[in-house]
């Protein structure tokens, strides 16, 4: 089974970026939501917005800011409908791969976290937001004041062979 592809694109490229940086507010139209809403796995995505900064810091760029969104998910409990909001910050860096050898690139920045590549100079902000996104959304949803209680058990020292041994009892 595929994934599906990759549904919000927004580039920047660096030498677009001014020194004094960029600020953007994205809002996802209806198709990008529906296939954010499938890539996520969830039923919709009726509200789908990221508010970021993007900064030069040489031939890099620093994307901080914020995704928030409108989910609609099935409560685990119950299975009905629900709707959760997620907001989640934005903080990452892309950096430029001069080499184009992403594991050497990767190699030089071995104290922390590497920056993501810039592909052909240009970060994808909706690709960066729709990431955050998928890391925000509960993955078991539940409504409000909903709690799962496991079923009753019949009794404590039943055992899985008690309703075979009533059986036999019953034949003989």
């Amino acid at each position: 089974m595929t994934e599906p592809a990759q549904p919000w694109h927004v580039p920047v490229r660096l030498e677009d970026v001014p020194e004094t940086g960029l600020h953007l507010d994205l809002v996802a139209d209806a198709q990008v939501r529906a296939g954010v809403a499938a890539l996520a796995g969830v039923r919709d995505v009726p509200r789908l917005e990221a508010a970021v900064d993007v900064a030069r810091q040489g031939m890099s760029l620093r994307v901080t800011g914020r995704v928030c969104a409108t989910i609609g998910q099935t409560c685990v409990v119950t299975l009905e409908p629900i709707e959760n909001l997620v907001d989640e910050p934005i903080d990452v860096t892309f950096a430029s791969c001069p080499t184009g050898d992403v594991a050497d690139h990767n190699a030089a920045f071995e104290a922390g976290d590497p920056p993501e590549v810039l592909s052909d100079g240009t970060a994808d902000l909706g690709a960066v937001a729709t990431e955050f996104l998928l890391l925000g959304i509960d993955r078991y949803p539940r409504k409000p004041g909903v709690k799962f209680a496991p079923p009753l058990e019949e009794s404590a020292g039943a055992s899985p062979f008690a309703v075979l041994a009533k059986l036999k009892d019953a034949r003989n």
